[in-house]
Order: C-alpha cells, then sequence, then structure tokens
C-alpha cells in the first residue's frame, strides 16, 4: 500500500505529516511512503533527508493524491491555491484520508468525502482512553501550545521569571495565572515554574486539584456547586451564574498577576469571555495574556486572532496555531502519532477499519460511502426503573430476572462447598508435612491478594505494587525455607528465591522513586 504526503496549503501551516524518522517506521509497517517536494522544508526536513529514509519525492499534488491509498495531512483538505480545485477532488474513489478533520465543524466536506466513497479517520477524534495515549494528537499538540504559550509570554514580557537578588536590588518572581488545567494548561505550569515563576491555577474540574498542585502551583477554588466535568475528558460548558463567579473570582487575581494563559475551549463551541476590558485594564503595565483559545474568539475581550494587541501597556497575544511555531517538534509528535494509528489498523499487510475496536471507530468519519460520525456510544449496563406502578403487566420483567440470580447464587454455594470438600479431604488424607507447606501457601495467596488491591496507588505505582507484593510472598516463603537446619536442594531454592525477590523489591522502589521524582519542582 502506498501513503501519500502532500504539503500543507493553509496559511502559516508548517508542519507535516510525516517526518524522516516516521517514514522509516512506515516502511517497516510494509508501506510506500511518496511526499510532495517541499512538504517538509518549513519543519526543517528538506526532501534530501526523505529520500535517504526511502520515500518517493512527487512534484506533482494530484498525482500524489491520485496515487496514494492512503493520505495522511494535518489540516483538512481545503482549495488549493495553485490548481485552483479543492483537494477532497483529488482524492481517488475509496482512498482513506487520516487528518485533523473537526467534523462537527465541516459538514459539507464530509459529506463530499463521503460522496467519493472515501474512507476518513479524524485525528481529532481519537477517543481519550488509556489504550490510545500514543494517538492522541490532540493532546500532544495541547502540549506543545502549553509550552509555546509560556515562551510567548517570556519574549513579551519585560522582566525576569524567576526572582532575584542583586547587589542593585530584590526582583519579585512573576505571577502567573494559567485558566484551565488540560492538558495544554498543566504543560504552561511546568513550563512557568521551570523558568522560575509562582504560578496559580483555576479550573472548573475540582478533580484536578491534586495534578495542579504535584506541579507546585497553587490551585485558585471556586465555592460554587458545579462540577465542570465533561464527556470524553474535556470540561464541559458551564451555566450562566457559575461564569459570572469565576470571571469575578479572576478579577481578583488579575490585579496581582503578571501573565495569564487562557485554555478555556469546549470542542465546536464559541470560547468562554473570561477576562473582560475591565480586568486587562486593571492589570499592571507590562502584562501579558495569551489566549489560546483564540480560534473560538477568545477567552479575552480584546483577543484577535493571529495578532498581537498591546491595550494600555498589556500585550494579549492571539496566535491560533502555536504547535505550528515549533514545526519540527509538533511534526515529530504529529507523525508518532500517525503511525502508532497505522499499526492499530494493521499495517500495509492486515490493514482494517474494525468497527469493534473503540479506537479506529471513535475517529471514523466516513467509511464505505457512509456517514459514520458521531460515533455510537459506549453500551452501558441498563438502569432499573424505580418509579412504582400498580400495573401488573410493567412488573412482567422482574420476575423473569429472578431465576438467572437464584442460578449465581446456588452455583456459587456449589462452588464453595466443592472447595470446602476438597481442603477437608486434603487435611483427612495428605501427610503432616505436605499440610506445613500447603498451608503456609494458602494464607500466602491469601494476604498476597489483600496486599496487592490494597495497595495506595498515590503512594505506589500500580504496576510496583503488585510486583512488589507478589515479590514480598516469594521473600517469606524462601525464608521459611531457611529455617531448616540440614542444607538441600530447598534450602538452595529458597536463598535463590529471597536473592532475586529483593532486587526486585529493591529495583521497584528505585523506579517508583524516579517516577515520583519526576513531578517535584
Amino acid at each position: 500500500m502506498k501513503i501519500g504526503v502532500p504539503k500543507e496549503i493553509v496559511p502559516g501551516e508548517c508542519r507535516v505529516a510525516a517526518t524522516p524518522q516516521s517514514v522509516e517506521r512506515l516502511r517497516k509497517l510494509g508501506f510506500q511512503v511518496q511526499i510532495e517536494t517541499g512538504a517538509g522544508e518549513a519543519s526543517d526536513a528538506p526532501d534530501a533527508l526523505y529520500l535517504e529514509a526511502g520515500a518517493t519525492i512527487v512534484h506533482d499534488p494530484a498525482e500524489l493524491w491520485a496515487t496514494s491509498d492512503i493520505v495522511i495531512k494535518v489540516c483538512a483538505p481545503d482549495m488549493h491555491p495553485t490548481q485552483g480545485v479543492h483537494e477532497s477532488t483529488f482524492m481517488r474513489p475509496g482512498g482513506t484520508l487520516i487528518s485533523f478533520l473537526w467534523p462537527a465543524q465541516n459538514e459539507s466536506l464530509v459529506e463530499t468525502l463521503v460522496e467519493r466513497n472515501a474512507t476518513v479517520l479524524a485525528m481529532d477524534c481519537i477517543p481519550r482512553i488509556t489504550r490510545a495515549q500514543s494517538m492522541d494528537a490532540l493532546s500532544a499538540m495541547a502540549n506543545v501550545a502549553g509550552y509555546r504559550a509560556i515562551i510567548e509570554a517570556a519574549n513579551h514580557y519585560p522582566r525576569f521569571f524567576a526572582g532575584q537578588v542583586t547587589a542593585a536590588g530584590k526582583m519579585p518572581p512573576a505571577e502567573v495565572l494559567v485558566v484551565g488545567a488540560g492538558v495544554a494548561g498543566l504543560a504552561a505550569i511546568g513550563t512557568a515554574r521551570g523558568l522560575g515563576a509562582q504560578v496559580r491555577a483555576f479550573d472548573s474540574r475540582k478533580e484536578v486539584r491534586d495534578q495542579i498542585q504535584s506541579m507546585g502551583a497553587e490551585f485558585i477554588e471556586l465555592d460554587f456547586d458545579e462540577s465542570g466535568e465533561g464527556e470524553g475528558g474535556y470540561a464541559k460548558a458551564m451555566s450562566d451564574a457559575f461564569l459570572q463567579a469565576e470571571v469575578a473570582l479572576l478579577a481578583q487575581h488579575a490585579l496581582e498577576v503578571d501573565i495569564i494563559v487562557t485554555t478555556a475551549l469546549i470542542p465546536g463551541r464559541r470560547a468562554p469571555e473570561l477576562i473582560t476590558r475591565g480586568m486587562v485594564e486593571s492589570m499592571r503595565e507590562g502584562s501579558v495574556i495569551v489566549d489560546l483559545a483564540a480560534q473560538q474568539r477568545g477567552n479575552c475581550a480584546l483577543t484577535e486572532a493571529d495578532k498581537v494587541v498591546v491595550h494600555k501597556g498589556v500585550t494579549i497575544i492571539g496566535y491560533t496555531n502555536l504547535p505550528s511555531r515549533m514545526a519540527s517538534q509538533s511534526s515529530q509528535l504529529y507523525a508518532t502519532n500517525l503511525v502508532n494509528l497505522l499499526t492499530e489498523l494493521g499495517g500495509a499487510d492486515g490493514f482494517e477499519i474494525d468497527d469493534d475496536n473503540e479506537i479506529t471507530r471513535g475517529a471514523l468519519v466516513a467509511h464505505g460511502g457512509m456517514k459514520r460520525w458521531p460515533p455510537p456510544k459506549p453500551k452501558s449496563e441498563p438502569v432499573p426503573d424505580s418509579t412504582p406502578t400498580k400495573r401488573a403487566d410493567t412488573a412482567a420483567p422482574i420476575p423473569q430476572e429472578a431465576p438467572k440470580q437464584v442460578k449465581n447464587d446456588l452455583s456459587r454455594w456449589v462452588w464453595l462447598v466443592i472447595l470446602g470438600l476438597a481442603m477437608a479431604g486434603i487435611g483427612w488424607k495428605a501427610p503432616e508435612s505436605f499440610l506445613t507447606h500447603f498451608t503456609v501457601f494458602v494464607l500466602a495467596c491469601f494476604i498476597g491478594w489483600q496486599v496487592i488491591w490494597n495497595v495506595t496507588a498515590a503512594l505506589h505505582t500500580p504496576l510496583m505494587s503488585v510486583t512488589n507484593a507478589i515479590s514480598g510472598i516469594i521473600i517469606i516463603g524462601g525464608m521459611l525455607q531457611l529455617t531448616g537446619g540440614e542444607f538441600n536442594a530447598a534450602m538452595v531454592l529458597g536463598s535463590i528465591a529471597v536473592f532475586i525477590a529483593t532486587i526486585n523489591i529493591a529495583g521497584g522502589f528505585l523506579v517508583t522513586r524516579r517516577m515520583l521524582a519526576m513531578f517535584h519542582r
């Protein structure tokens, strides 16, 4: 199968969907890769590097689209500036397109791709689940945007980020306020803290308090009985009363901070206005606001998309494509997301759209000449209706479930009786030496089960909790074998078991300590 990588045509877009490093990985998956000439120049990847990686350079964009089984892009197809037609018309019937698409905002484009019998996967629709983290391009780009937001703020901020004490006097650290603690917000917090600033952060989801505090920032809490936790890992739209209370809270902090980074954005909706004109005018001269929601009209009332506005000494930065300002790094991350997705799809030899795969089904927009977006919601257990009723026919389903419950309870008791009889038989017939070891084994299994499933993950990573608990059981069993007086094979094996398990436990604590140290500032 051939993968085509066209040059991005959106003005200001410097990223590319494949880097020379990702081309090598794609070829290992069995794909042939062809790149439009100049596609990687803006991200420091000239054609020569692609040729060295084994890709083919194609000069005509129409030829590249027509000869590719799969086209991977960054931005959604758009009107081509030199060809005079829409990119979607280049696509071969039955071909596959993988890119950011935003199907809720581009319904006409989706319909056009459906008419061409295209298979379309939207990278912005990858579900935010644990198994899909390596393909989550939205999080990868948000991470870059959060980092770059602080760099842009530092470029316009006229003072130091870190506090200093010099012979000329004392300079306090910069005060940074981050509004929204999603991926971009957390990246901004980490970068600002790394530069030495004092950081405070607000989020409508109180569940992120621990994440904010673990990165060394102060969590600003709004005393309001409403949660901002939405579906798919995103914040939800809040009520007008909550927004008014939030604006009032942020207005108090705007008087004290030097830099504000806003990231409040609901996918597919206008960004809420959180920083008013009055709040901007109340900030100290030289202060900076970086609005990461500028693409949806911004969180600040004075934000202008893709412009830097200075209002009464306060700089408002409204860049809509911060990842593109770090094109090389962003392209590498995005290309890796694509490689992982194509691996999930089976590579060149086993490429398949599986409706039972929750990752590909969540990202699937069109397939087989049909629109497949939005995906169906995950199946959940039906909630029984507790509403009282006097009608006998509405109560009929209840007796139908009773035999199944009785059957489950009966089978559980049968297995308990069988297990009890087996234990009694072993105790009646087995020799005394065997019973001693068997008792230790049963107790070790029971205690080990309790230890493994009751270790607090906050104190120990879950994986290390399990491995160290099992190793602890092994050490106890090995030490019991060392209590014998005479030297035999059991004592040798017990010594080896204790030695290896001790190494495993020590290594587990060392790895855990290093992992936790990553979050300390």
